[in-house]
């Protein structure tokens, strides 16, 4: 059984939860940055750089039996991390889904308040266009 936004987003807090100190939670976060699957160098486009960020952020999304699965890279550690955790949670469900989910997970682990403004700006433009990429998959389904 696949687990939920909601499931995805309490293992994230809980994860993070672990670790009271923000150094420890910068390296969980390049860690899971590092595990990210590489994404090819023909998905590294103009059309699928993320505009607002700051560093280099490429986000790649296909659409197969019903569910929007998500695929990205960054040049920056921390902004893969960041991508990382947002495909983790929103890739593979369906474009309903990801447009009414509410990710809370963003503001209890405490991203937003460590991130400098352009990195949060960044968070802004990925979401946005995860959630534009879910709107034009739900139109054609």
């Amino acid at each position: 059984m696949d687990k939920t936004i909601n499931e995805k987003q309490d293992e994230i807090i809980e994860e993070f939860s672990a670790f009271e100190d923000w150094m420890d939670k910068y390296a969980l976060l390049i860690e899971l940055g590092n595990s990210l699957q590489p994404l090819d160098e023909k998905s590294k486009t103009e059309n699928n750089l993320i505009e607002g960020c700051q560093s280099r952020v490429w986000l790649n999304a296909e659409y197969a039996d019903g569910k929007v699965c998500f695929r990205g890279e960054s040049d920056a550690v921390i902004v893969k991390g960041i991508i990382s955790l947002l495909i983790n949670v929103l890739s593979g469900h369906s474009p309903q889904q990801i447009l009414d989910c509410d990710l809370y997970f963003i503001d209890r682990i405490g991203l937003k308040e460590h991130l400098s403004p352009t990195r949060s700006n960044g968070l802004v433009a990925m979401l946005k266009q995860m959630r534009m990429y879910a709107l034009a998959f739900q139109s054609k389904g």
